[in-house]
């Protein structure tokens, strides 16, 4: 695999771990709405580190495993607050939550990296 520059390199685990920071910081309010729900923020920060680490180690697979965390995130995030999730009906009134705004922010900016990162490498 082809070295990123300093710059997309850094960004790219500062961006999923903080995808994972801060689905671990709510997963303990998660468990209210679904167990499930709490579970999974748990497991999106376990496999943000994860993703973090292959990415530190010049794997692929950590590149690709943070865009399925972060594009995952992200779309669930809006599934959340339109359509609901499983044994959770939507909540429109909370697009805005301080949390929510950053990790769509973070998920949404890990997401921009690892495209510079794949035109990067087909030129």
């Amino acid at each position: 695999m082809e070295k990123p520059p300093k710059s997309l390199f850094w960004s790219a685990i500062a961006l999923i771990l903080a995808v994972g920071i801060i689905h671990v910081l709510d997963a303990q309010d998660s468990f209210g709405d679904a167990v499930y729900k709490g579970w999974l923020f748990y497991a999106n920060g376990l496999g943000a580190l994860l993703a973090a680490y292959g990415i530190a180690r010049g794997r692929r697979w950590g590149w690709t495993l943070g865009l399925f965390i972060a594009a995952g995130s992200f779309v669930l995030y809006v599934a959340s607050r339109t359509v609901g999730l499983p044994l959770i009906p939507p909540e429109p009134e909370d697009w805005l939550e301080p949390l929510g705004v950053a990790s769509l922010t973070a998920e949404a900016l890990y997401i921009a990296v690892f495209l510079k990162m794949n035109s990067r490498r087909s030129k």
